[in-house]
């Protein structure tokens, strides 16, 4: 990737995955797109994070340090590379709201993201009454050799959107993450439901990652 369109830093990442069975998955997804699925199972994942160094086309963004918060699944395009399809992702930045031409539902939401030894607690709300969430995760042992789901669920390269009718592919470089388990020491959420999904039937998988840059992203490309 010559120039980037958008590169940063990801730090203080943690990953809380929730398997859901694919028609579940399914129904929230545009035309073009499928569910992907390891062992048969889908999987959505809230992603809180700290954005750091943003650059746009090499330009350093004002205050660009900032919380982030995505809520994602795993996606197939045909013959294409799979890739993420974002539910919801919030963010504390204006900026970033620029992002909805490209189909990429962002919204301005509160944000919180704190660091106590060994555990990192997040917190967020969108609006005054809408979705929120509070959790902290304790770090565990760091994954030396992850197992395929592990990668699976973290390395990502592809993240696909919807514009005036058409589906978009926007690739996404950077290096493998640097993974820790992990473990839900707090939860309350509303992203979920809010996103149309029903609740988990089963306890989420936590990764931790001090985080990975840079991140750069290219510039999108017609998909369908």
């Amino acid at each position: 990737m010559r120039v980037p369109f958008l590169s940063v830093y990801w730090t203080r990442q943690a990953f809380v995955h929730w398997p859901y069975p694919p028609a579940v998955i399914q129904s929230l997804l545009p035309p073009h797109l499928e569910a992907d699925v390891f062992a048969g199972q889908g999987w959505v994942s809230m992603t809180p994070f700290l954005m750091s160094r943003t650059q746009v086309l090499g330009v350093p963004m004002p205050r660009g340090t900032f919380p982030e918060t995505n809520l994602r699944t795993y996606v197939r395009h045909g013959g294409g590379p799979s890739g993420l399809w974002f539910l919801a992702l919030d963010v504390t930045h204006p900026a970033m709201l620029t992002a909805r031409l490209l189909g990429i539902p962002y919204s301005r939401a509160r944000l919180v993201v704190e660091e106590h030894g060994g555990t990192c607690h997040y917190a967020g709300r969108r609006g005054r009454r809408g979705p929120r969430y509070d959790l902290e995760v304790r770090t565990g042992q760091r994954i030396r050799a992850p197992r395929p789901l592990d990668s699976w669920l973290t390395d990502r390269f592809h993240a696909y959107s919807v514009s005036a009718g058409a589906l978009w592919r926007t690739p996404v470089v950077h290096e493998p993450w640097p993974l820790s388990t992990g473990a839900v020491v707090r939860l309350e959420e509303s992203l979920l439901s809010a996103a149309g999904l029903p609740e988990p039937a089963d306890s989420p998988l936590v990764h931790i990652s001090p985080g990975v840059g840079p991140v750069r992203f290219g510039f999108p490309r017609r998909a369908a």
